[in-house]
């Protein structure tokens, strides 16, 4: 078995069907896991590419903006013969508009979403894997605006801030427990979510302006990511929030 070998490990990957979600599902099964997609978007798509590589692929319809739903994930995947040991928390959704302007309606889509339900669905995990008696690895996929402030979104950096400093307080109960909390902070990728700033060209350029490798990530970047912190290889690494940002931060 190699450092990065995740042969005989299941993952519960969220936001599944495309983007990023889809990327680490199949990043995660290529290194030899086998998936379980949630989300309440159709996944064909990521089943067809995760068994292809001849890994096992498991699909829980479930609206993650709703607490209760998510925090049954994890006995539903358990109920449908998965042992998960592997947790990536990357469904979300954003929404924009002048801090002066932004209504209690899209801050709290965007907090039950992209904080709340992720909090509740990683306590139900841990939970699990602690009674178990099985090590385990929680991936959060946290921004950029877990360290910057960003513009129109403050739901958005609200949540990801929050979710950075969540990351970091589950890893300082958990560690011990035999459960690795860490987090990924995307740099602008190429997704669903930030096609309003694709569009914008004068925004787009000045974005691209900033990024030393002189491109936007593909969504396939962050693969290579959750499969180091998924993997043995990070057995060591707790609490860290890491970029994959193309070296954005350090400009």
């Amino acid at each position: 078995m190699t450092s990065f070998d995740l042969s005989g490990r299941w993952a519960i990957v969220t936001g599944a069907n495309t983007g990023i979600g889809q990327a680490i599902a199949v990043g995660l099964a290529r290194a030899g896991a086998d998936i379980v997609g949630v989300g309440r978007s159709d996944m064909h798509a990521t089943e067809t590419e995760v068994t292809a590589l001849g890994r096992t692929f498991l699909s829980i319809s479930a609206d993650l903006s709703k607490i209760d739903e998510a925090a049954k994930v994890v006995e539903r995947a358990l109920a449908a013969g998965a042992t998960p040991d592997i947790l990536v928390n990357n469904a979300g959704i954003i929404r924009r508009a002048d801090a002066l302007d932004f209504s209690e309606e899209d801050w709290d889509a965007v907090l039950d979403t992209n904080l709340k339900s992720v909090f509740f669905l990683c306590q139900a995990f841990a939970k699990a894997a602690i009674a178990a008696g099985r090590d385990a690895r929680i991936i959060n996929v946290a921004s950029l605006l877990s360290f910057q402030g960003g513009i129109r979104v403050p739901s958005y950096t609200a949540a990801k801030s929050g979710l950075a400093g969540l990351t970091k307080l589950m890893a300082n109960e958990w560690a011990a427990r035999g459960i690795n909390v860490n987090a990924i902070a995307p740099g602008y990728v190429e997704t669903n979510n930030t096609a309003a700033l694709r569009a914008d060209a004068e925004r787009s350029a000045d974005i691209l302006k900033r990024i030393p490798a002189g491109r936007w990530a593909r969504a396939d970047d962050m693969a290579g990511a959750a499969v180091f912190l998924a993997s043995p290889a990070a057995d060591y690494v707790h609490g860290v929030i890491l970029p994959v940002d193309g070296g954005w931060l350090a400009r």
